[in-house]
């Protein structure tokens, strides 16, 4: 028989207040991936080689790496509010600085900046929207958090790409520090603040761990972002190797239009499919990664594969910030700063052994380690059926 509560439409999803944390989500994923499209204005203009240019990511994310944890830990008791204006603040500062410099190691150090505010704005974000909304919905309003990742992919990195190549790279990293100030406003003005936690609590790191789901997720979500980092990293360098490097911001374009179609997919349907939305997605990346591996000289082929990509990429963060969420319960907390912390450590590595295959095998080699490091991905997602990605 059909109970009341499952005749009650749901709640409404307070989308100003969403739609602001998506904008977050905006900004932290363009200034993380903008570099990928402009490597070769950007190493030319700094006079480094594009695997120097190309750690402007790797230094990003060891500064959330670095930070996450310990700055989650020392402002837990901050009002989620005041935090997440002070990180947007930060990367008003860093893209800024980026955008005037013309040193190299002042580049890097604008970059490390602006991974620490990615390190404060990512440990709370996800949980941020899950607080301003009842339980029965709180996998939609992070999937529409986190629809801020695809569209930045889709919108951000080709414009970003566009302009850096029609006006200078410079102009694509002024133009984020404008989009930030407007962002302030908007969350000043429009989103809810929430308390953070009583002074003196503890980020109970060990006790998360302890969680049989927890490392799992964290597991896949190390190698599933390094599989990706290591291709879109150096995307522009691969298409330039098969003669598309003029074709970088509409491979983007369509890698982040098929990640919208994913979220959204993801959305309808995470609250009861999250374990089969997973494998699928690792399935279709290790797909993109097969046909760029053996058909990269096809530009048609080279466009299906970003489509495929993108589809299985867009919903990934939502899905393992859920999943980590789901099987932190109490401890969510500390499972979400770790969580933030492996990405970004896998978005480092990333670029490192990105660099290190460049050097070594040329750019064939990238979407070969991205199939190498799928393998154990799929097949533990595939048997974490009890904990870490339920039926």
């Amino acid at each position: 028989m059909t109970t009341a509560q499952e005749l009650r439409p749901p709640a409404a999803l307070p989308l100003p207040a969403l739609l602001a944390l998506a904008t977050a989500v905006f900004v932290t994923s363009l200034t993380e991936t903008l570099p990928a499209g402009l490597l070769p204005a950007m190493s030319a203009d700094l006079a480094v080689s594009e695997s120097a240019a190309g750690q402007a990511v790797t230094v990003y994310a060891i500064g959330t790496a670095l930070t996450a944890i310990p700055l989650s830990a020392a402002t837990a008791h901050w009002r989620r509010k005041r935090l997440l204006l002070a990180a947007m603040a930060g990367f008003a500062l860093a893209n800024t600085v980026t955008a005037v410099s013309a040193n190299y190691p002042l580049t890097m150090a604008a970059r490390f900046v602006a991974g620490v505010a990615a390190g404060l704005a990512w440990a709370l974000l996800a949980g941020y929207a899950r607080r301003l909304v009842p339980p029965a919905v709180q996998g939609r309003a992070v999937a529409v958090v986190m629809a801020g990742v695809p569209l930045a992919l889709s919108a951000g990195v080709p414009a970003g790409t566009y302009l850096g190549n029609a006006f200078g790279w410079r102009t694509a990293f002024a133009l984020m520090t404008a989009v930030t100030v407007a962002l302030l406003g908007w969350i000043a003005l429009l989103v809810p603040d929430r308390p953070g936690q009583d002074r003196g609590a503890r980020v109970p790191v060990r006790a998360a761990l302890a969680l049989p789901g927890v490392v799992p997720v964290l597991f896949v979500t190390s190698v599933f972002v390094l599989a990706h980092t290591v291709l879109y990293a150096y995307i522009a360098t691969f298409l330039d190797r098969y003669g598309m490097g003029g074709s970088t911001d509409l491979v983007l374009l369509v890698f982040g239009g098929t990640s919208l179609l994913g979220i959204w997919i993801v959305g309808a349907r995470i609250d009861r499919r999250l374990r089969a939305l997973t494998l699928a997605s690792v399935v279709l990346v290790g797909a993109a990664a097969a046909v760029l591996a053996g058909f990269a000289d096809q530009p048609l082929l080279v466009y299906a594969a970003a489509a495929l990509w993108g589809l299985g990429w867009g919903g990934a963060p939502t899905l393992l910030q859920t999943a980590v969420a789901d099987a932190g319960g109490a401890q969510a907390d500390a499972a979400q700063a770790m969580l933030v912390t492996l990405w970004n450590a896998a978005m480092a590595g990333g670029g490192v052994v990105g660099g290190v295959l460049l050097g070594l095998f040329g750019a064939a080699a990238f979407p070969w380690s991205v199939l190498a490091l799928l393998v154990p991905v799929l097949a533990v997602v595939w048997s974490a059926r009890e904990h870490g990605f339920r039926g």
